[in-house]
This record gives C-alpha cells, structure tokens and sequence, in this order.
C-alpha cells in the first residue's frame, strides 16, 4: 500500500508540475528554432529510392547498411523546443556489390509522431509516457535497434526498414538506456551507462548479452541527476562520466523541454567501475571542470593508468533560456588528447596482462550494421 500511495503522489505532484510548465511555456519567445530552419529543417515525407546513381565505384566489399538516426519532428517545433528533441527518423542505404540497393527514410512510430501521421503506432511496451526515439541506432544481437537515452525503450527495426516494434531486449530490460551503448569486441557484449531524468540519486550499468538479453544492471549512485551521453570501458574498467550538467527544476518549470544545465555545485569526476563490481566498488576520480558529449578511445597504459581521449567543452547549457545553444565558443571543438583521470589515489597497478588499448566506439554499430 504505501507504494502505492508514493506512485499516486508522485503522479499528482509530476502532472502539477507539467501543468505549470505548459504555462509558462507559453511566455516563451515563438521565433524559430535555429535547429528547425536552414540546414537543419526537418524532412517532411518517407522515401523509397532505390537503383541510386553512383558516382565513381563504390569499393568491392563494402557491402550493408548505413544508417543514421535524429530528431525530426512531424509537427512545427513549439516553443522549449530542443535541438536533442523531436520525432526520430531513422535514415537507410543499402549498397551490395557495388550497387546503392535502396535509399528509406522512416518515422519512429511513437505515439506523438502516429498521432501526427494519423496512423498507428508501432507496436510493443512501452516505458513511462515518452517514447519518442531519436538518438543512435546500433547491432544487438544479431538484430538492428533505435536507441534513446534516459526514456523510452529501444525499438526492433527491420533490416528494410518497413517494420519496427518497441522491444526492450526480449522483456529484459527494465529501465532506461542509453543513446551510445558500445560493444566489447573481444566479449561481444554490449555496455551503457544509462541514466533518467525522473532518478536523480543514480544511474546504471548496463550490459546485453551477444544474444541480445540484458544480463547485467547495476545501480551506481550519484546526486543532482547527471545527464550521462556516452560511456567507455577498458579491460578492467566501465567509465562512468559524472560532470556537472545536471538536472534542472528551474529550467523544468520555466517551460524549457530539455531540463538539464550546468550545475556549478556538482563537481566533475570520471568514476572506473570494475566491469563485474557493484556501485560500491567504483573508484571516482576527480577532474577539472567540463562536459564531455562523446569518448573517442579509453584504454590503460603500461602504469594501471586509465587514459581518455575526448573532447572537453569547459561550459555547456549555462543559461536557463540558452539550451544547447549555450556552449562556452572559447572551447567548442577543442580537443584534449590523452586526459588522464589518474590522479592522486586514481591509478590502479595492472594485476593482470591485458591489452595496451581497448576503444569505446570499437565494434559501436552507430553509423553502420551488417545483414
């Protein structure tokens, strides 16, 4: 019972506090979107190309699918509007012995995007009331998936693109997930770092098993609800970016659909989880103050030393108003190769032999995916 009755508040408190945000949404500035207009409108029909011309030779062996994935509303984007928010659509090119097979572009069926379609919905669970997806898809077991990070479940796609369904890993996966999960070559399996934005005291790890099942989710605590984009793992170590872009109640209330700023009070730190330990036994490691979108490559030196390579914004979102407009322009594109998070009582001597280097986008299928 008193589960229930938390479940009931908590309903009731988080409708009042969208009523109040729909509000003051509406005292937002109505221009347009600087991510809507320009290069960045949004398609607005589903394509089937196919035979494509093809410029030059298309080299012998490259054959599969490319696909991308973003937001792309249906609808004219309203005031709060957010470059990270909107209908996803997911892109294909299919090319086989040297031939561009096919070109589709396709809707994410969320309920939001059928509705403005005026067609059903895809099918499968869904998880919570958004299930718009719209960041990344990636190879799972065998099998194509739209991804999202801290909402809906991912959703199955066919390798033509014309099916798709809501499918949380076989009914394996019971929370949020991650918009840039990465595969462990060596392993085949696949890792995230998922967070939510209604969970503010921890996030996830992640794993799903070679045959697409989550085998493998653990809690790890943190405060203020970290907006976690992106992970890395190393032989020894899950990286586990806490950095002070947080949620924000202000922005939330102001009427802002993206409800994560800068948070000066939350200190950045890289946390090293041992890939089989629990929350408890991860070793946080401080850094200097940034935000960090993507990893290029994590990996251990000849010391026990965990080095990163990323690309560091010194501020992003400092502005209630701004969104992710609000990159610090001293630091956007600058890159800091090779920052190590081995400070003080952070480097951990090698025990074992494992390899000098193991990427956290090796074998991630973000852009591409096999047959």
């Amino acid at each position: 019972m008193p589960n229930r009755i938390q479940a009931a508040f908590r309903a009731a408190a988080e409708a009042g506090v969208g009523f109040w945000a729909a509000c003051n949404r509406l005292r937002l500035p109505g221009t347009a979107n600087p991510f809507v207009v320009g290069v960045h409108e949004p398609m607005r029909a589903e394509l089937t190309l196919e035979n494509l011309p093809v410029t030059g030779a298309i080299p012998p062996g490259l054959d599969g699918l490319y696909l991308k994935m973003g937001a792309n509303p249906v609808r004219a984007a309203t005031r709060g509007h957010d470059w990270f928010l909107g209908d996803g659509m997911v892109h294909g090119l299919a090319i086989e012995a040297g031939k561009a097979l096919w070109y589709r572009n396709r809707w994410i069926g969320s309920r939001t995007a059928a509705a403005a379609l005026k067609r059903p919905a895809a099918p499968g669970p869904r998880r919570g009331g958004n299930d718009t997806v719209n960041t990344n898809v990636v190879a799972i077991g065998g099998r194509i998936f739209a991804v999202v990070e801290a909402g809906s479940f991912p959703v199955e796609l066919a390798w033509d693109l014309e099916a798709q369904r809501y499918n949380p890993f076989d009914g394996t996966l019971t929370g949020s997930f991650t918009g840039h999960p990465h595969r462990d070559p060596r392993t085949g399996e696949t890792h995230a770092i998922a967070y939510d934005g209604r969970v503010w005291d921890s996030v996830r790890h992640v794993v799903v098993a070679p045959t697409g099942q989550v085998v493998r989710d653990v809690a790890i605590p943190v405060a203020h609800g970290p907006c976690i984009h992106d992970c890395a793992f190393t032989a020894r170590f899950v990286i586990v970016l806490d950095l002070p872009v947080t949620f924000s109640f202000r922005a939330l209330l102001a009427g802002y659909r993206f409800p994560f700023r800068w948070n000066p009070r939350h200190g950045a730190r890289v946390g090293l989880l041992p890939r089989q330990g629990d929350g408890a036994d991860i070793l946080w490691c401080e850094v200097d103050p940034c935000f960090v979108f993507h990893i290029a490559n994590a990996y251990e030196d000849a010391d026990g030393r965990v080095i990163l390579d990323v690309i560091a914004y010194a501020t992003v979102f400092t502005a209630i108003g701004a969104g992710s407009t609000s990159r610090a322009a001293s630091n956007a594109g600058r890159s800091i190769p090779r920052r190590g998070v081995s400070r003080d009582g952070c480097s951990i001597p090698r025990r074992r032999s494992s390899p000098a280097s193991m990427s956290g986008a090796s074998g991630n299928a973000t852009a591409t995916s096999t047959r």
